[in-house]
């Protein structure tokens, strides 16, 4: 490529310097190696974000071909041009999307924050695959109407399957003003439960230590386990029959799975949560539900809190045996 620079997968920081300015540059792969961890060792000065950006800008092509996945396997001999932004629109603008979810339920909106509910299926945010569809995505392009240079700042998550409340920042300064909060466990932070059957005893508190593989996969450890964290999840029965039972849950952390793996322990899994010991899915959902969130608001430091009602409440008397 004419005026390109060539150089191994492991540049020197001159690179970044001529991305900035906009010149194309080429790189030659020594060793099989993933697409974006190759991108960080070649700009070590980028961010994560900034690196998935230029991805889904279509500024990265590989033997000359647009790539957008993060994941992308490289081989040696492959080549890697970055091209800048223009470029990039003309040759190869990224594909649109099908979006399946465009819904956005806003609880409370204001100068400072914006107040969602997250439906059950729909990711938090977009994870190494660049997911186009999130509720983060949803609520970025919410408050792009109305400035083209607002921005909607990640503050928490809620896993996949889970549905309910979450809040999102309106800017850098208030987005660690909330995660300081949650860091301390000064928020609140209700869930409810359908499960299958029901716990032995009507409430009580689960105290466990959990630890996360690189696979996202969650498992039970001792205290002492190299890079457990502690998860402290409150339960009491709130409804029930003879199939399922209605639980309110209060969590003191928020560890991944926490809640699904404190409900199978007391040997009533959530209902529709196969990983964790459920034989029932009849709603063709997980049934746990962030009811309500409540902390101080960055701007009057009073405490708020936010509801959304539980979906499944009223279904305690499916009939499981259908």
């Amino acid at each position: 490529m004419e005026g390109a620079r060539h150089s191994s997968v492991n540049p020197v920081r001159r690179l970044s310097k001529d991305l900035l300015r906009g010149a194309d540059m080429e790189f030659n792969v020594e060793e099989e190696s993933i697409l974006l961890p190759t991108l960080a060792l070649m700009f070590p000065e980028s961010t994560k974000s900034k690196l998935r950006k230029m991805l889904t800008e279509g500024r990265v092509l590989i033997n000359g071909i647009p790539v957008y996945k993060a994941k992308e396997l490289l081989v040696k001999g492959d080549t890697i041009v970055i091209i800048n932004r223009s470029d990039a629109m003309k040759k190869s603008p990224p594909p649109e999307p099908k979006k399946q979810f465009s819904k956005l339920k806003i609880l409370f909106e204001d100068d400072y924050i914006l107040v969602v509910e997250k439906p059950a299926g729909l990711l938090s945010v977009a994870t190494d695959k660049l997911e186009k569809d999130t509720l983060h995505s949803r609520c970025v392009d919410h408050v792009k109407r109305q400035s083209e240079r607002a921005w909607s700042h990640i503050v928490h998550r809620l896993d996949r399957d889970t549905s309910g409340v979450m809040v999102f920042a309106k800017n850098r300064e208030i987005k660690e003003f909330l995660q300081a909060q949650f860091a301390q466990r000064d928020v609140e932070r209700l869930y409810h439960a359908l499960v299958e059957g029901g716990p032995k005893d009507s409430e009580g508190t689960d105290s466990s230590w959990l630890v996360e593989d690189k696979h996202l996969h969650v498992k039970r450890v001792k205290s002492t386990f190299k890079g457990s964290k502690q998860s402290i999840t409150h339960w009491k029965t709130e409804d029930q029959d003879e199939f399922v039972s209605l639980m309110e849950i209060k969590i003191d952390t928020g560890r991944r799975h926490q809640i699904r793996m404190a409900m199978q322990l007391q040997g009533c899994p959530i209902v529709g949560d196969i990983v964790h010991g459920a034989t029932t899915n009849p709603l063709k959902r997980i049934c746990l539900h962030a009811t309500a969130l409540g902390f101080l608001h960055p701007e009057t430091d009073e405490f708020v809190l936010y509801e959304s009602n539980v979906p499944f409440a009223n279904r305690v008397k499916i009939d499981f045996e259908t």
